[in-house]
């Protein structure tokens, strides 16, 4: 199997080497990523990005959608997948889908028909301080076993017949054994706010506050829930933008001109 692998966090982040590594020994992996850190664009685009080579592949002056654009449509890669990970932090929620650079990755890469994966950890936000730490490889091990059990065995068995992409989270490896996996669906909760602050507004997420205190506000079968609980959450999702019959649009419609 040839795999595409990108990300969000940048080339020389420890969570894609950690993925490269894992994977190297059940696919060909080439890596074409971004050259700093690209958190939180969503699938932004760019015109024009330099590239250069790296000794995992290529880094791209871009971002994760702009990566994934070189790989498939100008650096003569023809993947049988696309994996974008691992995140340092989670992508939980609905909310999260349309602005996570990782999982935008694996969208971008089901526009073009080619099955992919995002995989992201979990760190509890009451015992790192994400401005100034850097995980260690071990943190990533439960992420990692999962995609690669995933790489080996969901294209085999039809799963991406169904799903354009998974959304995998994992949390940070137990203490002993390997946690479970639960395919799980994005929870519908949101809690963004915003306060001002003097000329300022300040935007913060309260489900993290949440989250740190064990208060976890999201039903039994959600991916956040899943995931505070120990499990690995594996979600199977379609590219966004889908289309539904509606009955009472379709009336408007045919009364427009009326």
């Amino acid at each position: 199997m040839d795999i595409l692998l990108t990300n969000d966090d940048g080339i020389d982040a420890v969570g894609i080497r950690a993925l490269h590594d894992a994977l190297e020994d059940v696919a060909t992996v080439t890596v074409v990523a971004p050259a700093s850190d690209q958190s939180a664009v969503g699938r932004q685009l760019s015109r024009r990005v330099d590239f250069h080579d790296h000794e995992l592949g290529y880094a791209v002056e871009g971002t994760p959608t702009d990566c994934v654009l070189a790989g498939l449509g100008a650096l003569d890669l023809d993947p049988d997948l696309v994996v974008a990970g691992c995140n340092r932090g989670a992508n939980l929620g609905e909310y999260v889908l349309g602005r996570s650079g990782t999982v935008s990755a694996a969208v971008e890469a089901a526009f073009f028909g080619v099955p992919a994966i995002a995989a992201s950890v979990y760190f509890p936000t009451d015992e790192v301080d994400f401005e100034t730490w850097t995980p260690d490889p071990e943190d990533f091990d439960e992420a990692t076993g999962a995609v690669r059990y995933l790489v080996e065995h969901a294209p085999s068995v039809g799963v991406f017949e169904h799903a354009d992409y998974l959304n995998v989270n994992a949390p940070v490896p137990p203490k002993e054994g390997t946690a479970e996996m639960e395919i799980t669906r994005p929870s519908h909760v949101y809690e963004m706010d915003a306060e001002r602050d003097g000329d300022a507004v300040r935007i913060y997420d309260k489900i993290w506050e949440r989250m740190a205190s064990g208060d976890i506000p999201d039903p039994v079968g959600s991916d956040r829930r899943a995931v505070v609980e120990g499990r690995i959450s594996v979600s199977p999702l379609t590219a966004p933008h889908t289309t539904t019959d509606h009955e009472a649009l379709d009336g408007l419609a045919e009364a427009y001109t009326e």
